[in-house]
């Protein structure tokens, strides 16, 4: 499809502007504020720190070497000698605060002229419970039960909150940043510091989280969305709400979403492709789509999986879900270190709306914490914008083309979807576009429109070139008899799929699926002979 057809069907608007800058636009965190703290007893600690204030022009003096003791677990008598009172010192000796005792007797910061603390790879990144917390019974266990009133925390949630002095250690602080809608730059009693870390399963991976995250910036962040709800009843609502409300935000953003409302997680191999945003929730450990070992989130991509341990172990690439998701190419995610109840993690809804506006994704991790001196992590660049709102992007752009003509229309036409739909129909066909008919597919069955919402799943289907892509088409129509009641027709046409896809990694999806709707009998008890 040409550019002159592509103007036709959408009208001749050259550029097209994020629903964000409609607000005020967030303004861009400056690399003056940013400090870099790494492991002198770790060359590839200081390597990367290097690295990362090359790549963000970070002054060299902004670079903070401590020799800190190696591991992912420190003690709290060993954080607060090693780390956070020499770090308190040299933010003294640099004048990069002003301390005074307040009102409540606690000393802490009235003036920050360094806001943002990012460390390496390199820098433990968990402080153990203090042995007198811990529950008789639960000293050798790792992860502890939960107890709201243990000492045992991250190590840059405690960092936060490292220019306070003399507030409870057991237990949470609330975040005076929770909610807000502004930049860090303006808010009006800087008492913490925002933190983020640099680090996964390698160092390899580490630096590609870094350059990822510089070169998505330029263009934005293109692809879709997918979601992966719980519904696992009383006790879990808050978290599937927070997803619901994500997915009516793609609506509004034009973005294309795919949702699991099922009560069980993506399956084995699910064929997850241009996966450039995901929020899910709740297993133990990667299954499903990172199963794959050919899967790759996109260039970019913003990945999180909601449990109570998933930065436990965040420098491995196969256990729990943080060190999984950065192994797959993912540019950023959050995750927590130990457990953090439900209510006290990063609330999803909000940091994605705060991520759509244009702020980085360390400002809108912050917003979405409600505590301090707790669990949370936040793993990547936090400078990274993955949707600017001051981002000019041009239809005339052949990369990601369909994707920047979804939003577009979304812009145009997104209050009148019997205006918005004829338009997309219409350049989906003229530029057999697979992820366009997918997207209207996606759009329709959101809007209860079933029958609709498989004639275009069957027409992105005819359009896809990648198996994978058409299998997806196939597993959306599944769903559409799965959630209809229907298992008889789901069955069948998972039987009817499996014979056509048996050369594919994802065709593992389907026997998953099978086993799920139509388990096999269980092989029968051999009876003992009697002697």
């Amino acid at each position: 499809m040409n550019l002159f057809t592509l103007r036709r069907v959408l009208l001749p608007c050259l550029s097209l502007l994020i629903p964000g800058q409609l607000l005020s636009k967030p303004s861009t965190l400056p690399p003056e504020v940013v400090v870099v703290l790494y492991n002198t007893e770790d060359e590839n600690s200081k390597r990367l720190a290097l690295h990362y204030a090359k790549a963000r022009s970070i002054p060299e003096d902004n670079l903070v070497g401590l020799p800190i003791p190696a591991g992912d677990e420190i003690s709290r008598e060993q954080f607060n000698q090693k780390i956070r009172t020499p770090l308190c010192r040299i933010f003294d000796d640099r004048s990069w605060w002003v301390r005074k005792v307040g009102s409540n007797g606690q000393k802490q910061p009235i003036t920050l002229k360094r806001r943002v603390l990012v460390t390496m790879r390199g820098v433990p990144f968990k402080i153990a419970r203090t042995l007198d917390t811990i529950p008789e019974g639960q000293a050798n266990k790792r992860p502890f039960t939960p107890n709201p009133k243990g000492n045992e925390a991250s190590v840059d949630s405690e960092l936060s909150l490292m220019g306070i002095e003399g507030y409870e250690i057991a237990g949470q602080i609330p975040n005076p940043y929770f909610r807000k809608d502004q930049s860090l730059l303006d808010l009006a009693n800087p008492g913490i510091l925002l933190v983020s870390r640099i680090d996964g399963p390698s160092l390899k991976t580490c630096m590609r989280m870094v350059d990822d995250a510089i070169a998505v910036e330029k263009s934005g962040l293109w692809g879709k969305a997918y979601l992966d709800l719980s519904q696992k009843g009383k006790g879990y609502e808050q978290g599937d709400q927070w997803l619901e409300e994500i997915a009516l935000m793609n609506k509004t953003a034009g973005i294309p979403c795919v949702v699991d409302r099922n009560i069980d997680t993506y399956v084995t191999n699910y064929p997850m492709n241009d996966a450039a945003l995901y929020f899910g929730w709740y297993s133990h450990h990667r299954n499903g789509p990172l199963l794959n070992e050919s899967f790759q989130f996109k260039r970019g991509a913003v990945a999180v999986h909601l449990h109570s341990y998933s930065a436990f172990e965040l420098q491995n690439p196969d256990r729990r879900w943080c060190g999984p998701i950065l192994a797959k190419g993912a540019t950023a995610t959050v995750g927590n270190v130990y457990e953090p109840f439900l209510s006290l993690t990063h609330h999803f809804n909000i940091l994605y709306h705060r991520l759509l506006r244009g702020y980085s994704i360390g400002e809108a991790a912050y917003m979405a914490l409600p505590a301090l001196s707790w669990q949370a992590v936040l793993l990547g660049d936090p400078l990274y914008r993955p949707f600017r709102a001051d981002l000019e992007i041009k239809l005339s752009d052949q990369e990601d083309r369909d994707y920047k003509a979804l939003r577009h229309a979304q812009f145009r036409w997104g209050s009148d979807e019997e205006a918005l739909i004829p338009k997309l129909r219409t350049y989906a066909n003229k530029a057999n576009s697979g992820i366009v008919f997918e997207s209207l597919g996606l759009l329709a069955r959101a809007n209860g429109k079933e029958e609709e919402a498989n004639a275009f799943f069957t027409a992105a289907r005819d359009k896809y070139s990648g198996k994978a892509d058409q299998l997806r088409q196939d597993l959306h129509i599944v769903d559409v008899y799965r959630g209809a009641g229907n298992k008889e027709t789901a069955i069948l046409l998972l039987q009817k799929i499996r014979k056509n896809n048996s050369q594919i990694p994802e065709e593992k999806a389907v026997n998953a699926l099978l086993n799920i709707l139509d388990p096999p009998s269980p092989p029968p008890v051999k009876l003992r002979q009697k002697r």
